[in-house]
């Protein structure tokens, strides 16, 4: 990840069945759940063979005239998809590409304690695997652990230190779930500085701004 990164949604990862980029498509659905994200989306969505559930529109009905589905209907959808997978896992318990997909489909449906639940199982069969990582860090943030969200992030940056994804969130969790504005700044400007033609670097720059009038604020 040298530079430029882009969003890759479409494609995956071998080694984990996770995007090799998991960057961008969140902010909709974050802004709607109270998180206030980014565009990068903490975490976002997982592309792989998980069913991918489109984001809640700013609207309270879907495009249709269809009602918003609960978190329960979303659960429920969530718990009949997995179930044949979990079936699959059970004879198959170290296919972490299987626990991704369990653990992407809780996740697109904003079931997000049990999506970490399924990244876990799958990090202690592939301990490396940054994309796992952040993913896990998103869902323990959105399920309200940001300790131990941020603690994710900080073992993927060790490994990797000009990593997108890690950068971007450790300054959205530290701005948004710590109100820890220095620090949020901090992460954006070595996620910029690590990355100088980031195709996304507008955005990067206004949540600096944001950051910057914050502290200004308070002072």
């Amino acid at each position: 990840m040298a530079s430029n990164p882009t969003p890759q949604s479409a494609h995956t990862s071998p080694s984990s069945g996770l995007p090799a980029v998991r960057v961008y498509p969140l902010a909709a659905a974050a802004l709607l759940i109270g998180l206030g994200l980014g565009y990068f989306g903490i975490g976002s969505r997982i592309a792989s063979n998980a069913p991918r559930v489109t984001p809640p529109a700013a609207k309270a009905t879907m495009p249709a005239g269809h009602p918003m589905p609960t978190m329960e209907q979303m659960k429920a959808m969530a718990d009949a998809k997995v179930a044949p997978l979990l079936e699959k896992q059970k004879s198959d318990p170290k296919n972490a590409a299987l626990l991704n997909q369990i653990a992407g489909t809780y996740d697109a449906t904003h079931q997000f304690k049990e999506a970490a639940e399924y990244f876990r199982k799958s990090l202690e069969l592939n301990p490396n695997d940054n994309s796992v990582r952040t993913a896990l860090a998103s869902d323990l943030y959105y399920s309200g652990d940001t300790e131990n969200a941020l603690a994710e992030l900080q073992k993927v940056l060790k490994k990797d230190p000009k990593d997108v994804n890690a950068l971007f969130n450790l300054g959205m969790i530290r701005f948004k779930g710590k109100n820890n504005a220095a620090g949020a700044i901090a992460a954006w400007q070595e996620l910029l500085k690590a990355h100088p033609d980031l195709d996304r670097r507008p955005i990067v720059e206004k949540m600096i701004a944001e950051a910057q009038q914050s502290t200004a604020a308070k002072k």
